[in-house]
């Protein structure tokens, strides 16, 4: 290992961007952040890349931003891809052994996970990775690895994490532009629970809630694996429009009223505290030296509590699919921009009946409590168990897949 290894994460959302750089000196266990910087970004919605150009200026600009306070030269870096389009999909592969011993190989290993992709997929769509849940070894099953065992047939249960390539291509294409080449490419709820969910918790049975701008993301996690992946079309924003419609005003204005005053429940025990008299109209100065806007702060948290609990409800068939509804002990870890609201654990656990806490990013030294650096913080704790790994059998397709997407500048 190089003295001194340097690792930056981009996490590209539609609201901003934001870029991580990280070191971990020889000798040492744990990251120590060097530089953190977000700034808006523009050309993407709903979480895809649609203009490669701006999206390219934007991601250039906020890593030479990150890097200006120290020599090194960033050259690659690990991103992130988000939107409605991924999706996941359970596949099987079945080998016989091709050793005269009958003793399973890692080329065997790979040799099923390859199997297991071979399935017909939407057009336009194409694997990213390959997610193994179990393999099966002579019909004995719950097997997590296989090599070194004797059978004559090799399954593997798997889930395949599919996206749509022309949003992939675009993605890549403006981590190009910008002059950096990809080391890795990972799903942002992914990302996200990299940084703010605990072993323990992926064994037990966890859903991480990712609510960013424009999207919501929704990873399962149970036996330390990952059941269900999934992206919903609405975020934070979201609240953001709703309040401006219901407020009469500004989106710029409703911003900044969901941040001072947005609150996802009103504790009715304490009346006085919430419906107060004195903070039932609450008086917001437009900047631009419009009227003064007045509103209860009844009607705020109303319009609030109904887009929240929309996103729950989205949650919560998610979970009914994977019949997970009320059946995870470790509950949902909320994180992303959107779990900054006010009261939003007491929502969410009213809504969902499961246990519920805020995630902030963990593993870092001198990393912020913020939610919304959940995303870029996996991305770089990602990109170290990536360098550190020496390519354990159970991950050979996974390598592969990586190495694809290991895309040089010319």
């Amino acid at each position: 290992m190089a003295k001194t290894q340097i690792i930056t994460g981009i996490d590209i959302g539609t609201d901003s961007i934001k870029t991580l750089i990280a070191q971990r000196k020889k000798g040492e266990k744990i990251l120590e952040l060097l530089k953190t910087v977000k700034s808006y970004s523009f050309g993407l919605r709903k979480g895809v890349v649609v203009d490669v150009i701006e999206v390219a200026k934007n991601i250039r600009n906020s890593v030479f931003a990150a890097q200006e306070k120290f020599d090194k030269k960033i050259n690659s870096v690990y991103v992130n891809i988000g939107g409605r389009h991924i999706y996941f999909a359970p596949s099987r592969g079945l080998v016989s052994v091709s050793r005269a011993d009958q003793k399973i190989s890692q080329e065997d290993m790979e040799r099923v996970l390859k199997a297991a992709q071979a399935i017909s997929l939407p057009s336009n769509y194409e694997i990213l990775n390959v997610f193994p849940q179990e393999f099966i070894v002579d019909n004995q099953g719950e097997i997590r690895e296989p090599v070194g065992l004797t059978g004559i047939r090799l399954e593997a249960k798997v889930f395949l994490f599919c996206v749509f390539s022309p949003y992939l291509k675009n993605l890549t294409q403006s981590v190009l532009e910008a002059g950096f080449q990809i080391e890795d490419i990972t799903a942002s709820p992914l990302a996200a629970a990299r940084s703010v969910i605990s072993e323990r918790e992926k064994e037990l049975g966890v859903g991480l809630v990712d609510i960013g701008a424009a999207t919501t993301g929704l990873a399962v996690f149970e036996e330390g694996k990952l059941i269900h992946l999934v992206v919903f079309p609405i975020g934070s924003a979201n609240i953001t429009n709703d309040i401006a419609i219901g407020l009469r005003t500004k989106i710029e204005v409703a911003e900044k009223i969901k941040k001072q005053f947005g609150c996802c429940l009103i504790e009715k025990e304490k009346k006085a505290r919430c419906s107060d008299t004195a903070k039932s109209r609450k008086k917001i100065k437009i900047s631009d030296n419009e009227n003064s806007l007045f509103f209860s702060q009844k009607l705020l948290t109303g319009i609030i509590e109904a887009r929240v609990c929309e996103i729950f409800e989205l949650v919560n068939k998610e979970l009914k699919k994977v019949s997970r509804q009320q059946l995870l002990p470790a509950g949902l870890v909320l994180t992303g921009g959107g779990a900054k609201l006010k009261k939003i654990v007491e929502l969410a656990k009213k809504e969902s009946k499961l246990p519920c806490r805020i995630g902030t990013p963990q593993g870092i030294n001198g990393i912020d409590s913020d939610t919304t650096l959940s995303t870029v913080a996996g991305l770089v704790l990602a990109g170290l168990d990536s360098e550190e790994e020496e390519g354990p059998p159970s991950q050979g397709i996974k390598s592969k897949l990586k190495r694809f997407f290991r895309i040089f500048i010319p």
